[in-house]
């Protein structure tokens, strides 16, 4: 169950980023609310899950997001890599 709680978490930040990357308007407080998110799942880096610091890259970038307009690719990895961690952690 908490397997799916954090996949459904991670899949939110990828179609947050993908709307970053085709330009839509994403509310400043739910992306804050997903970068908080994925920081705090970025803490299991502390127990051993290297898979976290994908998380941690995320959060991090996601932030930055809102302040500068990032290089496209920067956007397309960790949107690519959390819609793979949502959907592995479902099956």
């Amino acid at each position: 169950m908490l397997v799916k709680v954090l996949g459904s978490i991670d899949l939110v930040a990828s179609v947050i980023f993908l709307m970053a990357i085709f330009g839509f308007d994403t509310n400043i407080k739910i992306v804050l609310f997903c970068a908080g998110l994925l920081l705090l799942k970025s803490l299991f880096i502390l127990g051993g899950d290297v898979l976290s610091a994908i998380d941690l890259f995320s959060s991090v970038i996601l932030v930055l997001s809102i302040f500068f307009a990032l290089p496209a690719f920067l956007l397309w990895i960790p949107s690519f890599f959390l819609l793979a961690k949502g959907f592995v952690s479902f099956l």
